[in-house]
């Protein structure tokens, strides 16, 4: 799930753009053959190739001594001489002594959608300083994402138009409205990308990544992938382990092939009302400053009072229902948004929106990005697996879970539902496991209230990659925590890329300090 909006376009079905293909299993033991092979040629091309890194383009707003190239990979894995695509790889060289240089660090923060161009920028953060002595800082945009063969199905226009409305529990009326909107969402995807549309895969993903290896001149790869980039980076372990030199999974998708992907967006609906909550608890532990009430329930009536306000008279003509709900969401991934959302929030019912404005608004200037995120979500995670087609059981499950989860669950359903009327073949997930002393140890860290990707799935994943390691945040839901607010977790992290050392089997951190309040003419608050 990715906290943006889904809009639909008009239009009859786009079937012929897919040349005749059909929604069913695109995988075969035969087809799955040619691809490997395909990935080895492409792979030694790009050996002999390299990447011919130079100046950044000025769109990537890669800033620094960061340099940036392209590396060709197959659009499709089976034909290694057909159609190639390019993707936008950026560098920053190690900083420490060239004896000290460990080789490059590839990053990817998951998505599926999203960049990590911007990751030789991390450099001068004081909690990767070392890490950036030691390897070479390289990000890079998937397939799909960016200038890499870019992915669109809706024009930016239609797709950030506001505002819009969220409801917990939707009428007959409207679910009707979003189906129409999924089915054209899903045709605009066709029409746009034609016979392409089936290669945006999170197995062409892993292969893309082993081809960005060699271009790198790495025998071995050293990643880190956050959020999805930990399930197609176990998906790259599962096929590729013997060209893995260190992994960190921060953040992991559960893996097992029957939660790929309605079942993870079901379990992650139901994990953000537990993180929702834990906002709330906090915004009313520190109610002297907010005001907004002095327990969850009564946060809950003041932010449903802004709610109906929002959708009687949208605040600066955009911010509606669902501008709200999406600037609300993302308190749920990242506990440092939480004092200025309360902020927002008091000043609002004090009658000041502006705050609000400024935090909900849809940024005209990022809806090429975000609309090219939300398509390149979309494809992949509708091509990887098998999705429910009947509208009935989209509506009995979210109808269930929304009595115990309203926060978040139409929404995510809302934004997946093009899935159902997909018209390209999907794949089947891979069953990620490795066989022990199959990889080196791998690291694995999570946060025990992460709602975007919830804490069971880094067991599983630990099952499943015999010998990896996990390091647990212990009553923290930040999504995302490797390099962030916790010393203790950042010191696992360190010295694994560094050295190799990991714990035996399991460690855990304390959580990383609450935000403070902060009031709202900005001063910061102890609560």
């Amino acid at each position: 799930m990715r906290a943006v909006a889904l809009y639909g376009t008009a239009g009859g079905l786009i079937l012929s753009a897919l040349s005749g293909l059909t929604a069913a299993p695109a995988g075969s033991a035969d087809t799955a053959s040619a691809e490997a092979r395909g990935t080895a040629v492409a792979a030694r091309r790009a050996t002999a190739t390299g990447i011919a890194f130079g100046k950044c383009a000025a769109v990537e707003s890669v800033s620094g001594p960061a340099q940036c190239g392209t590396v060709k990979v197959p659009l499709d894995y089976a034909k290694p001489d057909g159609k190639q695509i390019r993707l936008t790889v950026s560098r920053g060289t190690a900083t420490g002594k060239k004896a000290d240089r460990q080789g490059a660090l590839v990053f990817n923060p998951g998505g599926p959608g999203a960049s990590s161009m911007y990751f030789p920028m991390v450099a001068d953060l004081p909690e990767w300083k070392r890490i950036a002595e030691a390897y070479d800082m390289v990000g890079y945009a998937p397939r799909g994402v960016g200038r890499s063969a870019p992915l669109s199905c809706v024009s930016p226009a239609e797709f950030a138009k506001a505002p819009t409305t969220a409801p917990a529990f939707p009428s007959e009326a409207y679910k009707r409205q979003r189906i129409a909107q999924a089915k054209a969402y899903a045709q605009g995807c066709a029409r746009n990308a034609g016979a392409a549309l089936r290669h945006y895969t999170s197995l062409n993903n892993a292969r893309d990544l082993d081809v960005l290896r060699a271009a790198l001149g790495e025998k071995k790869l050293t990643f880190m992938g956050a959020s999805y980039g930990t399930y197609f980076g176990a998906v790259y372990a599962t096929l590729f382990p013997s060209h893995v030199r260190r992994m960190v999974f921060d953040s992991a998708v559960n893996p097992d092939p029957k939660q790929i992907w309605y079942d993870n967006n079901l379990d992650q609906s139901l994990a953000f009302e537990r993180r929702w909550e834990d906002f709330r608890r906090w915004v009313a532990k520190h109610d002297k400053t907010y005001h907004l009430g002095s327990t969850p329930e009564k946060v809950l009536v003041s932010y449903d009072k802004v709610r109906a306000r929002l959708a009687h008279e949208p605040a600066g003509g955009t911010v509606g229902p669902g501008q709200l709900q999406a600037a609300f969401l993302q308190a749920g991934y990242y506990d440092g948004y939480w004092p200025e959302r309360a902020s927002a929030l008091t000043a609002y019912l004090k009658g000041n929106p502006k705050p609000l404005i400024e935090q909900a608004a849809p940024d005209p200037q990022a809806a090429r990005d975000s609309e090219n995120g939300n398509a390149v979500y979309t494809a992949v995670e509708c091509n990887d697996t098998a999705w429910p087609r009947n509208w009935r059981t989209w509506d009995r499950d979210n109808s269930a879970l929304a009595r115990r989860a309203p926060f978040e669950t139409w929404d995510n359903a809302w934004m997946n539902l093009p899935c159902a009327y997909w018209p390209a073949p999907h794949e089947e997930p891979v069953d990620v496991r490795t066989a022990r002393g199959a990889l080196p140890p791998t690291l694995i860290l999570a946060a025990e209230r992460d709602a975007a990707t919830p804490y069971p799935g880094a067991l599983e994943l630990q099952r499943r990659l015999r010998g990896s390691v996990l390091i647990t945040e212990r009553g923290a839901g930040t999504h995302g925590i490797g390099g962030g607010a916790n010393s203790c977790v950042n010191t696992y992290m360190e010295d694994y890329l560094l050295s190799g050392r990991t714990p035996v089997r399991r460690a855990a951190c304390a959580p990383h300090p609450e935000p403070n309040p902060v009031a709202l003419d900005g001063r910061a608050l102890q609560g």
